[in-house]
């Protein structure tokens, strides 16, 4: 018998941490929990990193996911920014790494295009949908829900893949 897999998605965000945890058993989803890790803004980078990295850490503690999915960063128009950002995707994937978990990165397009259907959408779509596959949903942010979109990605994009490596042999 099939067990169900438990699956974090994580939206990174240096004063939002998106977190969303989730069970995948077959093509059956279904809702665990999601919330926000938030930095203190006046605070310095070092202080806000550690806040994020302390936040995430207790809910890998409190959840138990088997296994994690970040989004990757998108390059804008401020490098400063980019960076930051970047810094703070790096305490997304370090803290379940560091738990043993195998974490997958997904594009924000085929986040939304395995999601909503199409790779350009906005975040009523998503929050549309995301309340449409996981009906129990509850979340206090739009980070919230795009990491339940991500962990939606992830338990679908493993089912593929663990098809072709069992078509494999």
């Amino acid at each position: 018998m099939q067990e169900a897999i438990r699956i974090i998605g994580i939206d990174p965000g240096l004063r939002n941490m998106g977190w969303g945890v989730l069970e995948s058993l077959g093509s059956s989803l279904t809702f665990v929990a999601a919330g926000t890790v938030r930095s203190d803004a006046k605070a310095d980078l070092a202080s806000r990193l550690c806040q994020l990295h302390d936040g995430l850490s207790e809910v890998l503690h409190q959840h138990m996911p088997h296994e994690a999915a970040v989004e990757h960063t998108f390059v804008n128009k401020d490098a400063k920014a980019t960076l930051k950002l970047g810094q703070a995707r790096g305490i997304a994937m370090l803290v379940p790494a560091r738990s043993g978990l195998p974490v997958a990165e997904y594009a924000p397009n085929a986040v939304k295009k395995t999601v909503i259907g199409v790779g350009h959408g906005d975040k009523a779509q998503i929050k549309l949908m995301v309340n449409m596959l996981l009906p129990k949903a509850k979340y206090d942010s739009d980070d919230a829900a795009d990491a339940l979109a991500i962990a939606i990605c992830h338990a679908h994009q493993r089912g593929h893949m663990e098809m072709k490596i069992a078509a494999s042999f």
